[in-house]
């Protein structure tokens, strides 16, 4: 069965995933239906390694200076810093089966623990409460020296391009998202709304992860003077 989740499509705050095929009803009268209403949750796993062409500990010193990268690398979304290290970042729009919610969730980027692991975390918003939606957002990351040999024959870059050290960030997220679903569309089938909405989130954490880590890669090697030549992912 087809689902009912649209192509994404350009956003102020970010890429969209909307479905505007059925009418949504009065944003007052949902408020009021989903103050009842449990959450559903939706699940998604992700793992990415994303490839640095410097030292371990090059990437290390960067990565820790998040406050200098973060907001510009996560551009479109808007975010604004929160303490030393934390952020209120703007996601964007998405839904699907006819309801859309604007998505927004305090980060914390997590130092390094003595085993060398990042994590990133949801915390509060001060003064925020998301409307009918929680998110529950984990993140971990570790920092890895690849084979350059053997990553560059791989990847078809030329030996002449070939850095001499490869870091890559291998990094997994876990993340579940609850929404208050209105009553219009809990209407159709269980399956088909933990189907569609599984769905969704995957397809939003493959979309923003990638342009992320594709924009911090960028960042990275640009600030630093580092070539970057273009490679089979």
């Amino acid at each position: 069965m087809p689902s009912d989740i649209s192509e994404p499509q350009p956003s102020r705050a970010s890429s969209e995933f909307v479905d505007d095929s059925v009418a949504l009803p009065n944003p007052e009268e949902s408020n009021q239906e989903q103050d009842s209403q449990e959450l559903i949750w939706f699940h998604s796993d992700f793992e990415d390694c994303m490839e640095m062409f410097a030292p371990l500990d090059t990437v290390a010193e960067y990565l820790g200076q998040h406050s200098g990268w973060f907001c510009r690398c996560a551009l479109p979304m808007k975010t604004e810093p929160m303490g030393n290290n934390a952020y209120d970042l703007l996601v964007g729009r998405f839904g699907a089966l006819g309801y859309r919610v604007e998505a927004r969730i305090g980060l914390e980027l997590v130092p390094p623990d003595a085993e060398g692991i990042y994590r990133i975390r949801t915390v509060p918003i001060p003064d925020y409460k998301a409307p009918g939606y929680e998110v529950d957002f984990k993140s971990t990351m570790t920092l890895i020296e690849l084979p350059t040999a053997e990553f560059c024959a791989e990847r078809g870059i030329k030996l002449t391009e070939c850095p001499t050290q490869i870091t890559g960030a291998k990094w997994h997220l876990d993340l579940a998202v609850g929404v208050q679903i209105p009553k219009f569309i809990r209407s159709k089938s269980e399956g088909l709304i933990q189907k569609t909405g599984d769905t969704l989130l995957k397809n939003i954490v493959k979309q923003v992860s990638r342009r992320l880590s594709a924009k911090t890669q960028q960042d990275f090697h640009s600030s630093l003077g580092i070539p970057f030549p273009k490679y089979r992912g």
